[in-house]
């Protein structure tokens, strides 16, 4: 190759096979320079053809089956040549265009940075930044690397709406008032514009349940039942069906199917399980200062309907579930009164305390002279007894509950009550 050849004669050379591997090692090593022709390459195992084009593109011969080429004597070589341009320019012009992998590599990181910022002004624009879990949660998803290689759209789009999902979870005091609890359905479209936004296996729902877990202490859930019982330690409801609450003598003023069927079903003494689909569409108005009954253990359901009580009666199972809560939200909404037993033991006395703080409900039963004559009388008839263990827990309603039991030592369920409440529902 001469000086004196023509530009497009030039680069036809260039083409040659026999500069197919100088080209591939050079263009490799441009991109990570920054497209700079700075740094060395070394060819290998050269044969005869290669040689010979090498020797003609650098005018001074190559002997041996090892070459090391400078960028910059190739970028002069170059420039000065009929091609007439750098090492660069003359490798865009051959083909395909080069990257600039160090300027991608800034791009992606200042990207990264900037979504990272976002994010935390976003957390810091909610509720969320006085909690101390929420800058863990933040850092812990930055680390995993999950959002960080989705487009930057998508990133951004998740981001946002696991920020807004997690802070209606958790609102704070000057929040507008929302549910207490939530459809999973209900809640993805609120905070993400569609139904199935929070499902399984969506990396927002993996967001927001590492959210949820931090929030509440807990581990982050391996199984589809872990990651159910997650979604209801933050009150939603994973779907609308599979969780129901037992009622028993519900007697709504509604006209529709559904509140006749309750009464229908109230007029011949049989319980009813309502799932939260079902609730969402019962209108529950009630005589004013309605009673409501309720119990912990279904079988003072089932001992009720047999006897053929009458008062209305709501059993939490053991638990204020998310489908519990809506249905006693809505009775205490039209005005409802609520008379709460339960277990005497120490997770009895907390859901008695949560049942009766959130509803002003009063004591059923539930006093330390009921205590006391239960313990008494399950001693004297020679009733098997359960020792009371696990920490002492207060009740709310009366501060001398918790002393009588941690005095007597004894768990006493509430089929241990079950004639005295049956008397009372009569």
């Amino acid at each position: 190759m001469t000086e004196q050849r023509p530009a497009a004669d030039a680069l036809v050379f260039l083409t040659r096979p026999g500069l197919t591997r100088l080209w591939t090692a050079v263009r490799a090593r441009l991109e990570r320079n920054g497209l700079q022709p700075t740094g060395t390459v070394r060819l290998q195992n050269l044969d005869a053809q290669e040689r010979e084009a090498m020797s003609l593109l650098l005018a001074k011969p190559l002997t041996a089956s090892t070459a090391t080429i400078r960028l910059t004597d190739l970028d002069t070589r170059l420039r000065a040549s009929a091609v007439g341009r750098g090492l660069a320019a003359t490798l865009a012009e051959l083909g395909p265009p080069l990257t600039d992998r160090r300027a991608a590599r800034d791009a992606a990181a200042a990207q990264r940075a900037g979504l990272w910022s976002a994010a935390e002004a976003a957390l810091d624009a909610t509720a969320l930044s006085s909690q101390p879990w929420a800058s863990r949660w933040l850092e812990e998803i930055r680390r995993t690397g999950a959002v960080a290689r989705q487009d930057r759209h998508t990133a951004t789009t998740i981001l946002t709406q696991a920020i807004r999902t997690l802070s209606t979870l958790f609102p704070g005091p000057d929040a507008e008032p929302t549910p207490a609890h939530w459809g999973r359905g209900e809640l993805a479209t609120r905070t993400s514009g569609s139904a199935h936004g929070l499902d399984d296996g969506t990396l927002l729902s993996r967001l927001v349940l590492r959210g949820i877990a931090l929030a509440s202490g807990a581990d982050f859930p391996v199984d589809a039942p872990g990651r159910r019982a997650l979604w209801r330690l933050a009150s939603v409801t994973p779907d609308e069906v599979s969780s129901t609450v037992l009622t028993y003598g519900l007697r709504p003023r509604g006209g529709t199917w559904g509140e006749r069927g309750l009464r229908e079903r109230a007029d011949r003494n049989l319980e009813t399980h309502l799932t939260l689909r079902e609730l969402r569409a019962l209108h529950l108005e009630m005589p004013a200062q309605a009673r409501v009954h309720v119990c912990e253990n279904p079988r003072v359901v089932e001992a009720a309907a047999d006897a053929g009580c009458t008062a209305a009666l709501i059993c939490t199972s053991g638990s204020a579930t998310t489908v519990v809560l809506t249905l006693l939200d809505a009775l205490a909404a039209v005005g409802c009164a609520f008379a709460y037993h339960g277990d005497f033991d120490w997770p009895g006395i907390a859901l008695a305390n949560r049942v009766a703080e959130r509803y002003g409900a009063e004591p059923w039963r539930m006093r330390a002279p009921d205590y006391e004559y239960l313990a008494t009388r399950a001693q004297v008839h020679g009733t098997p007894q359960l020792l009371l263990t696990g920490t002492r827990i207060e009740a709310t309603w009366d501060p001398e509950l918790a002393p009588t039991m941690e005095a007597l030592g004894i768990a006493l369920h509430e089929e241990a009550a079950l004639d005295l409440l049956l008397e009372d529902l009569a």
